[in-house]
């Protein structure tokens, strides 16, 4: 895989704002292990192998099981989730591929039973910068690990 272009490079002031975005969410009422599931669940649907790549690096580094991080393709089979992590992840596949005829009621209202409106609302604006990312990330071909020291992503131990 070779990178096509540095978008950081050249749309400096957009990825600046955009970086500034996501970094604001660090402070939403998502707690961070959750955050680290959606985003390594919408990167797997959305095929970004760099987003991947450092989600699962910086879930090693916060602490998550193993195992649980291969489950998250398979969360649905799986009994290592909460149903507050369930309705996150249900969420997180419904907004990255919206159905055609929207997002229905019944999705909408299971994973409110999990979330407050506030928390809902800001998990909402998780799942819209993970999937910007992946976006930009799988569209220029970033380099899975090219970023590692940069972001201290080689502290996990997973090159």
């Amino acid at each position: 895989m070779t990178q096509r272009l540095d978008y950081s490079q050249q749309s400096p002031s957009l990825f600046k704002k955009f970086l500034e975005f996501s970094m604001a969410l660090q402070t939403s009422s998502i707690e961070e292990p959750l955050r680290t599931l959606v985003e390594i669940r919408a990167s797997q649907m959305n095929g970004c192998a760099f987003c991947l790549d450092m989600h699962v690096k910086q879930a090693k580094m916060h602490g998550e099981r193993e195992l649980r991080v291969h489950h998250v393709a398979i969360w649905r089979e799986s009994t290592l989730f909460s149903p507050r992590e369930r309705a996150a992840l249900a969420w997180t596949e419904v907004l990255t591929r919206i159905p055609e005829d929207g997002v229905s009621d019944a999705i909408y209202d299971r994973v409110r039973t999990e979330f407050s409106e506030k928390e809902l609302s800001d998990l909402t604006f998780e799942i819209m910068a993970i999937n910007g990312w992946n976006r930009a990330n799988a569209a220029f071909r970033n380099v899975p690990g090219s970023m590692d020291k940069v972001y201290d992503l080689d502290k996990a131990g997973l090159a």
